[in-house]
């Protein structure tokens, strides 16, 4: 990589335009690159890490790239650094330009112009520059990849900070860890590590999970077991835990195996007892049933011996009840006819008192003849009878002829009244229906108008508000712009004065013996002094951070004031420039213009259905008056034809009559003498026939009663059971039978007989016995059941923790396999001697290519006396690795690099830095760096040593390489003829170029 030229234009110090033509300052192989304190000579090398990676080392990229402008820049100028530049052979050029406030086009206030990238490639052939692209990204991947280094490789191997080198020559083993894991990106080794531990780690819990299953069955066999398992107290994870959860497991079956065999030794002993208990239980209950049986028979014949005579007398009243049973059926029917005589003689009695005078002694015939003689007449009025319901009927047709007239001639009225006022009506009901279509054709009209007059409204009251508001923020704006420029006025006035004092803050920091940060000498005989009102660097930066928080303030006012007037020209071009309180008022007038003629509208369906009913009701009532006007021309002939049949049928009934007030009342009196006679011919008759069948019944009685054995039919009727009676008295007979065969049967029985002359027998005695055999059969029974328990639990519970012990087995492997490895590359494994982790092996090998190139060039400029080695050997009881010792070839002896003097450890740096750029060349993919930068440290170094290094650095040219000293030291500006000078002033840093062309 060789740079050609870089441009700068309003960056860091330089407030204007400058420009570095690097192609004139290689010419002489070194160029020295110098000026005052605070003028901007690492800006140069920020400059050119920024325009290759879009941003600059360390603390000073700070924001979105809005800190890099410079301070002293005009308002309109635009920051940008364009670098053109040497890479894989191609000449390319890369512009940039970070984000920047620049003042707004159209009124106060700025705004953001986001950043810009260009990539130009130069085309020899054509001999002009072509665009590659302007993205950010692509523009980073392709610069990135062409140069093979990172930013922090960058700024390492190509801008050399000697001071960083000088650390790490006295750093121990991890900060030089951090710096190299930074150059040489060894974060894969580090992840790899880290895969390692989180695989151990995992594999860990899997095992410590497994053996805490383990040990949880092994619990619940040893709770199962009782006291016939011992467990000592183990943990997850510790060496031989399976095996003794295994063989203590084995212990303990094979003593529930023992005690389940002595358990069902006990059972059956148990078992027989409790079933010669149980025989001779059952023994004593029977002979005690027996012996209560044939007590009980004994006592139960005495009791029947006694109530014999009742026995006796009950048979006898049965025998007497079955033979008066032989006359019931004759008693019955006497009875009956008895009965059934008696009431016909009161039916005739009552019959003959109905009767008149001259009827009364008549027999049964003569009473049926003069019914017969009654219902002949009747039967001759039936027609008289018709006639006189047919003129009841003729008077109510006549009078509903009547009813109709008058009903018709209502009718006629009503229609007539109504039909004379049917045009007026109608007119009316249509002028109702167009006057609510003409007001709902007029709500739609309205209702199209209201939006947009209500959304002028709401503009107009937006309009208002965001007037005032405009103003708040106007005023807002304006004291916060005055604020921020006197801030910035405070500011600089700070800076200034602690830039005229910054001698005396440097010269503060001296001490006897150690260089100078300027100008590298250890002596200080005249150090600056401070003088009253000395503005320090804490000063001067809360005087900046009062200038940044009110920019800050000022830019927020103003972009909020620019959105007020964004949002009161929105409001003004929808609202327009009438006045607010006319708008409303025109709103509500129209709202309620709209409200009458929708309420005026919404009555358009009623007038309409009222129409029609109107319309329809006329052609009823214009049918109803002619329907009227039929039926009464119709009713004269039907009145007439009325008339002539009533009179000739009241004629008839005249002469039918008689003395009777109608025919009815004549039909009515022969009917009830008719049924009077026919009623008394019937009861005579029916007493006379129920007389005889008295007589003949009383006579079949006597003969029953007299060949049953009683005197008389009274003595059979006494002698009768009904039949409640009677099958209660045999129940008490057969009861009476039953008791006594039952009670001979048991007498006679052997075994109860046998029972009797035996001992009384104790059934409680034997019931307490078998009590006993069963609590201890149950007894016997548990405690078999429980071994027989704890055999199966601990068979179970040791099959599966000997299936969880297989199971872990393969884990267990793998557990002891990746803890061995990640203890080797975590360093902390017995087997790695010096305790390297992994990534600190592979930067040691890092760190032996680098010493073995630092070593080359530190062997001329020590003339042959040092040699830079790398050490694995451990610090104390750190780890070893990154080890780095120099061996002086005048003692013969090996040395720490922290007792190198200031000048040794300077050039013993510079060695280190030319080596690690040399070797992180190599591992970018051997890009050639053809421009290099060294930072500070030569006032240092004697006269001597100065030639050496510079010769040494001279020797870089025969590789065509251009390198660029950044010093103080003015011994430098008369040896090094190439110059670069950096000045300062009010208006922002120049660049001037000396010693060229």
């Amino acid at each position: 990589m060789r740079l050609h030229r870089l441009d700068i234009t309003a960056f860091g110090p330089f407030g204007g335009t400058q420009g570095v033509d690097f192609d004139d300052l290689s010419a002489a192989g070194i160029f020295l690159l110098h000026g005052p304190t605070g003028a901007g000579k690492t800006s140069v090398l920020d400059a050119v890490c920024y325009a290759l990676y879009g941003s600059v080392p360390g603390a000073r990229q700070s924001g979105q790239g809005t800190a890099l402008r410079s301070d002293h820049a005009a308002a309109g100028t635009r920051t940008e650094v364009r670098l053109e530049l040497t890479v894989a052979g191609r000449r390319l050029e890369v512009t940039r330009q970070p984000p920047w406030q620049r003042p707004k086009l159209r009124g106060k206030g700025t705004t953001v112009d986001k950043a810009q990238t260009w990539l130009r490639e130069y085309d020899a052939a054509a001999g002009a520059w072509k665009d590659l692209s302007r993205s950010h990204q692509e523009i980073g991947e392709e610069i990135t990849q062409l140069l093979g280094m990172s930013r922090e490789q960058f700024c390492q191997v190509v801008l050399l900070p000697q001071g960083d080198f000088a650390r790490f020559l006295r750093a121990d083993a991890e900060a030089r860890g951090k710096l190299l894991g930074r150059l040489f990106d060894t974060r894969r080794f580090a992840d790899v590590e880290q895969r390692l531990a989180e695989r151990r780690r995992a594999t860990e819990a899997r095992v410590r999970k497994g053996d805490a299953a383990l040990l949880a069955d092994a619990h619940r066999m040893q709770q199962a077991a009782g006291d016939a398992m011992e467990l000592s107290e183990l943990a997850p994870g510790e060496p031989g835990l399976a095996e003794t959860v295994l063989g203590a497991a084995a212990v303990a079956r094979s003593t529930a195996r023992e005690l389940l065999t002595v358990a069902d030794c006990r059972l059956a002993a148990a078992e027989s007892a409790h079933a010669a208990a149980d025989r001779a239980l059952a023994g004593a209950r029977e002979l005690d049933r027996l012996q209560r049986r044939h007590a009980e028979a004994r006592e139960r014949a005495a009791r029947l011996a006694e109530r014999t005579e009742a026995y006796e007398a009950a048979q006898r009243r049965m025998e007497r009840s079955r033979k008066a049973e032989a006359v019931a059926p004759a008693l019955e029917l006497r009875d009956a006819a008895d009965s059934e005589h008696r009431r016909a003689s009161a039916a005739e009695a009552r019959a003959r008192a109905q009767l008149p005078d001259s009827l009364v002694g008549a027999g049964a015939a003569g009473l049926a003849a003069a019914a017969r003689r009654a219902a002949e007449e009747l039967g001759g009025l039936e027609s008289a009878r018709r006639a006189e319901r047919r003129v009841t009927e003729l008077v109510e047709e006549r009078a509903g002829l009547d009813r109709q007239e008058r009903t018709d001639a209502d009718v006629l009225h009503e229609a007539e009244t109504w039909l004379a006022g049917w045009e007026t009506t109608r007119a009316g009901l249509r002028a109702r229906v167009d006057d609510a279509q003409e007001a709902a054709t007029r709500a739609g009209q309205l209702a199209v108008q209201r939006d947009p007059a209500r959304r002028r409204l709401d503009a107009a009251r937006q309009r208002d508000g965001f007037a005032a508001d405009t103003e708040d923020a106007q005023r807002r704006a304006l004291g916060s712009a005055e604020a921020a420029v006197a801030a910035r006025a405070h500011w600089l006035d700070l800076k200034e004065q602690r830039l005229s004092g910054i001698a005396a803050e440097l010269a503060a920091a001296l001490a006897d013996g150690t260089p100078c940060a300027v100008c590298g000498a250890t002596e200080h005989p005249a150090p600056a002094r401070r003088f009253d009102g000395h503005v320090d660097r804490e000063a001067e930066e809360r005087a900046l951070a009062d200038y940044q928080r009110a920019d800050e303030r000022r830019a927020e006012d103003e972009r909020r004031l620019g959105t007020v007037r964004e949002a009161l020209a929105a409001a003004t071009a929808e609202a327009g420039d009438a006045p607010t309180a006319r708008l409303a008022e025109e709103a509500a007038a129209l709202e309620r213009e709209y409200e009458a003629a929708r309420a005026a509208g919404s009555r358009l369906h009623a007038a309409q259905e009222e129409l029609r009913r109107a319309e329809h009701e006329h052609e009823q009532r214009v049918a109803a008056r002619q329907q009227a006007a039929v039926r009464s021309a119709s009713r004269v002939a039907g009145r007439e034809r009325l008339e002539r049949e009533q009179t000739a049928l009241e004629e008839e009934l005249t002469r039918v009559r008689g003395g009777a007030g109608s025919v009815a009342a004549r039909v009515a009196q022969l009917e009830r003498r008719a049924a009077l006679l026919t009623d008394a011919a019937d009861t005579a008759r029916l007493a006379e026939e129920a007389a005889q069948r008295l007589k003949d019944a009383d006579a079949r009685a006597a003969d029953a009663a007299f060949r049953a054995g009683f005197d008389t039919p009274a003595d059979a009727a006494a002698a009768l059971l009904d039949d409640e009676a009677r099958r209660e008295l045999q129940r008490r007979l057969d009861a009476r039978d039953v008791e006594e065969s039952a009670v001979r049967a048991i007498l006679a029985e052997a075994d109860t007989v046998d029972a009797a002359r035996r001992p009384a027998a104790d059934p409680h005695a034997a019931e307490r016995a078998a009590a006993d055999a069963a609590r201890l059969l149950r007894e016997a029974s548990s405690a078999r059941d429980a071994a027989a328990r704890r055999c199966a639990e601990l068979d179970r519970l040791s099959a599966r923790a000997a299936d969880s012990v297989r199971g872990l087995a393969p884990l267990r492997e793998e557990h002891t396999r990746v803890a061995r490895l990640s203890g080797l590359a975590a360093g902390t494994s017995a087997d790695n001697e010096r305790r390297m982790r992994l990534e600190s092996y592979v930067l040691a090998a890092r760190l032996e290519q680098v010493a073995a190139a630092a070593t080359a060039r530190l062997t001329r400029m020590s003339a042959g006396r040092y040699t830079l080695v790398h050490s694995d050997d451990r610090t104390g009881r750190g780890r070893s690795g990154l080890g780095l010792h120099v061996v002086d070839a005048w003692t013969g002896r090996e040395r720490d690099t922290a007792t190198l003097s200031g000048g040794e450890t300077f050039f013993a740096s510079l060695a280190l830095a030319l080596g690690l750029a040399d070797v992180v060349t190599d591992e970018a993919g051997g890009v050639r760096l053809d421009t290099l930068f060294i930072d500070e440290g030569f006032g240092s170094l004697d006269d001597q040593t100065l030639d050496e290094v510079l010769d040494v650095l001279d020797s870089l040219r025969e590789r065509d390489r251009s390198v660029g000293i950044v010093s103080h030291v003015a011994d430098l500006r008369r040896r090094i003829h190439a110059q670069l000078e950096v000045g300062k002033g009010r208006s922002g840093s120049t660049l001037r170029q000396r010693g060229t062309g």
